[in-house]
């Protein structure tokens, strides 16, 4: 639909869906002063509590900015141990982390936390707004929403899940599989004795992995059952619903009453073809879906708006070098086809059929070598990383952990967003970047390496001692130097 260029822009970014993706993606651009506004279509906040996991690399994302210690408050930590297709063992030694664990926390909660401290950076958020169009022109984006009102911006992302109206308005294939099976998944009090249960899901799991009872406290059970076939997951499913599964698969349905929350989730497995369309780009569930198993959903789309944030804030700027912004698509998108393919590979390992049962007991095995466990952990809590960045060593284009450095810990000199020289030989400087890239001078710093060039997501951008290259790399990621 083409817009009178008349409409107004107030805005550099507008943000469709207010999730943890959306969230955070404002909260990153407020780092660099870009306007932003975030439209979420819903009015008031999901009434489900739904436990999410955070996995290390997202948990080290909040300790760069600052706000682990306040997420921290309302979660509960556990062993970084049995993602993967959900076998059973311990988690491996050694994972080069300082917050090597899961976090479980309320969904609602963390996308609350995130919300405020969108708004206390400055951001926008405006509830009970749904976009339906959207046209673009080489000045900008225009936006129209459901009673009519057109915003302006000069970008738009789309965060908005799923079924993006985002995705489906610029016209992005979204290909892949739907959805073959489906889970119900809920919090409810049951009505048997806890050795009663666990007899019971114990002999039930020996054939049908998709089915758990797990005990929460207070007579609460996180429940999982396998649904009777696919629905178009309109809405929730009801009470009913579970009793009806759990007595076809167990034979009883456990006495289960008083839900905290119910819900269903299917095997579909999508990813959009582009994350970007001229001033429009996609992130979270509204550029990827997949099955659940192994929590990375939420997890990977924090991690995209990490990578998407400061560059989008170096283009509104004005200092982002020519292909910038083309490199969230390149970095992103091959991580997003590994998440997917580990999913379908854990889906297939909860089949019931010979083959996939054979193939589970054989990783099973494989899986008490220390390095095969490790590499699975790493992979599913995303520390695995390593984007191309050329020819170089291992390091380059990994994330730094959490190292001591002369001033306490590096990811406290993260928290403005900004890249960071660590420079052992004190004898480098950032030069006409300091606007843009602060500089350590540390010798004792943990570094095997003589200086490292970090983007402000923590990944590392180069590696070594000569001031020359460190220039080229300066004005790779960060543009032209301050006159």
């Amino acid at each position: 639909m083409h817009f009178p260029q008349s409409t107004p822009r107030a805005f550099d970014v507008i943000i469709a869906g207010c999730g943890p993706t959306g969230a955070m993606l404002a909260a990153e651009l407020r780092l660099h002063d870009v306007r932003v506004l975030v439209l979420e279509k819903e009015t008031e906040p999901v009434s489900s509590v739904r436990i999410v996991g955070l996995h290390i690399r997202s948990i080290e994302l909040l300790a760069m900015r600052g706000l682990l210690e306040r997420v921290l408050a309302h979660g509960r930590r556990r062993p970084a141990a049995g993602f993967f297709a959900a076998i059973d063992k311990p988690a491996p030694t050694g994972l080069d982390s300082a917050y090597a664990y899961l976090l479980g926390i309320p969904q609602p909660v963390i996308v609350r936390l995130l919300e405020e401290h969108a708004i206390e950076l400055g951001a926008q958020v405006r509830h009970g707004c749904t976009v339906i169009d959207l046209a673009q022109d080489g000045d900008g984006v225009t936006v129209e929403l459901a009673d009519g009102e057109r915003l302006r911006s000069r970008y738009l992302v789309g965060c908005d899940g799923g079924r993006s109206t985002v995705r489906k308005l610029l016209g992005v294939d979204f290909p892949g599989e739907p959805s073959r099976t489906e889970t119900l998944m809920g919090e409810l009090e049951v009505g048997v004795p806890q050795e009663e249960i666990a007899a019971k899901v114990a002999e039930i799991r020996e054939a049908e992995r998709r089915f758990s009872l797990a005990p929460f406290g207070n007579g609460v059970y996180r429940v999982i059952v396998p649904a009777g076939g696919v629905s178009d997951r309109t809405g929730p499913p009801t009470l009913e619903d579970f009793k009806r599964q759990l007595q076809s698969i167990a034979g009883t349905d456990f006495g289960v009453h008083s839900p905290r929350w119910l819900s269903r989730f299917g095997d579909a497995t999508r990813l959009a073809e582009r994350y970007r369309v001229g001033r429009v780009l996609l992130a979270g569930d509204a550029a990827h879906i997949h099955p659940p198993i192994g929590g990375q959903g939420l997890n990977l789309g924090v991690q995209d708006v990490f990578n998407l944030g400061w560059k989008l804030a170096a283009q509104v700027h004005g200092w982002a070098p020519e292909t910038l912004l083309d490199t969230y698509q390149a970095e992103r998108h091959p991580v997003a086809e590994e998440v997917l393919d580990n999913t379908r590979a854990q889906t297939e390992l909860l089949s019931t059929e010979p083959g996939p049962r054979a193939v589970r007991r054989l990783l099973t095995e494989l899986m008490d070598f220390d390095e095969v466990n490790r590499y699975l952990i790493e992979k599913i809590t995303a520390i695995g990383i390593r984007y191309d960045l050329g020819v170089g060593p291992d390091l380059l284009g990994r994330r730094l952990p959490d190292i001591e450095v002369k001033q306490g810990h590096l990811y406290d000199l993260l928290r403005r967003g900004r890249g960071l020289l660590l420079d052992r030989t004190e004898r480098l400087t950032v030069g006409g970047w300091s606007d843009r890239v602060d500089h350590l001078a540390d010798p004792t710093a943990m570094l095997e390496v003589p200086c490292i060039l970090l983007r402000p997501d923590g990944h590392v951008a180069w590696i070594g001692d000569d001031q020359r290259d460190l220039d080229d790399h300066l004005s790779r990621w960060f543009g032209k130097p301050a006159d």
